[in-house]
């Protein structure tokens, strides 16, 4: 039986690894051995933030809408409890935008759930 060269595969491998760790200083970007560890280290960080990025963008959409309806003499949770009695199907992203970018807009989103507050 003939003797399989692996050299192919293992090169292709390494440059797989070799082209993720692109970018690196020192040794991460040209040895292997250190590329190989600080990818999957990367890999690791970019899984876990993906979910992450996810709850720091649900906590500014909160304070952007907070800060706007404690200006109206409201609290956020009051706020979100009137939304619910009136209603309103209006999710947390879109909210703090019209907070953020139109206040006059979101004042008159205000009193309408105050006065269902009432």
């Amino acid at each position: 039986m003939a003797r399989v060269k692996r050299g192919k595969t293992s090169n292709k491998k390494h440059k797989k690894i070799l082209k993720a760790a692109k970018g690196y200083i020192g040794r991460r970007k040209n040895t292997i051995r250190v590329a190989k560890q600080s990818v999957e280290r990367s890999l690791q960080y970019s899984y876990r933030d993906r979910r992450r990025k996810k709850r720091n963008f649900r906590s500014l959409w909160i304070q952007r809408i907070n800060a706007g309806v404690r200006a109206e003499g409201l609290t956020y949770s009051r706020f979100i409890n009137g939304l619910v009695k009136s209603k309103m199907k209006i999710d947390r992203k879109v909210l703090a935008d019209i907070a953020y970018n139109n206040p006059e807009t979101f004042k008159s989103i205000v009193k309408k759930v105050q006065s269902h507050l009432n």
